[in-house]
């Protein structure tokens, strides 16, 4: 069987700390696939529609924005498991 690695691609990716503020925060950054939900044993969380259906970001997960400009969540033991900081280095000025 032949094996396979994943490209590598830079995301953008942002937390969810939860609260109201934190969800209103990633609402806006998503914008309107997003809404703030309740769970009774959670609190608040925010509802991302995504193609595969309606997704929940729990606090503590991330919420990545992938390569075609697509929004999901993603639990943070998976997300320090496939992701590394990227360094972001200005052009410099000629």
């Amino acid at each position: 069987m032949p094996f396979f690695r994943k490209r590598p691609v830079q995301i953008e990716a942002h937390q969810f700390t939860g609260g109201e503020a934190s969800a209103q925060e990633m609402i806006r950054w998503i914008g309107p696939r997003a809404w703030r939900g309740h769970d009774a044993e959670i609190g608040t969380v925010v509802m991302i529609e995504t193609r595969e259906g309606c997704h929940m970001a729990s606090p503590g997960d991330w919420i990545i924005r992938g390569v075609q400009g697509e929004f999901y969540p993603c639990k943070p033991d998976i997300f320090a498991a496939t992701y590394e900081p990227v360094e972001i280095v200005e052009a410099a000025e000629v």
